[in-house]
C-alpha cells in the first residue's frame, strides 16, 4: 500500500514506527502526517500496512478516546452478562450503536469517524448508562 492522504492538510502519510509518536515506546507501524501530527495505527499482520481507521489529530485523537469510553464498557458488559465472546459482544454492540446513529454497520467504527460522530457516540451511550 502507498502512503495515504492526510484530510487535514493533504500531504501524504509516512509509514514509521509507533515509537516516533508513543515517545520510544513501540506498538507496531503508524501512518504519520508530520505537519499536522496526525496518525493511526495498522493492522498487525497486514503486509501493505492497512490503517486501523482515519488519519486522526490531537482534537480527533481526544474524542475518539472518549467515544470508546463510554461505548467500549457497554459491548464488554454483555460478554459477562449473556455469556457471548468478546467479538459476538464488540459486534452486537457496534450492530446497536449503528442503529441508533442511523447508518450502515458496515461504516460503524469508532475508528472511522470524526469528532462530531464521536461526540454523538458518546451522548447516546451516556444516555443508556
Amino acid at each position: 500500500m502507498t502512503g495515504i492522504r492526510c484530510p487535514y492538510c493533504g500531504f501524504e502519510a509516512e509509514l514509521v514506527d509507533s515509537s516516533e509518536v508513543y515517545h520510544g515506546v513501540s506498538y507496531g507501524m503508524v501512518w504519520l502526517c508530520r505537519p499536522c501530527d496526525a496518525y493511526v495505527g495498522t493492522h498487525k499482520n497486514s503486509q501493505r500496512h492497512a490503517p486501523l481507521g482515519r488519519l486522526a489529530n490531537k482534537e480527533l485523537r481526544v474524542w475518539k478516546m472518549a467515544a470508546h469510553a463510554a461505548f467500549d464498557p457497554l459491548w464488554q458488559a454483555k460478554i459477562e452478562r449473556d455469556g457471548c465472546t468478546k467479538s459476538e459482544a464488540r459486534q452486537a454492540g457496534y450492530g446497536w450503536l449503528a442503529g441508533k446513529l442511523d447508518i450502515d454497520v458496515n461504516q460503524c467504527h469508532i475508528g472511522m469517524f470524526d469528532v462530531d460522530m464521536c461526540k454523538r457516540v458518546c451522548e447516546i451511550c451516556e444516555a443508556v448508562r
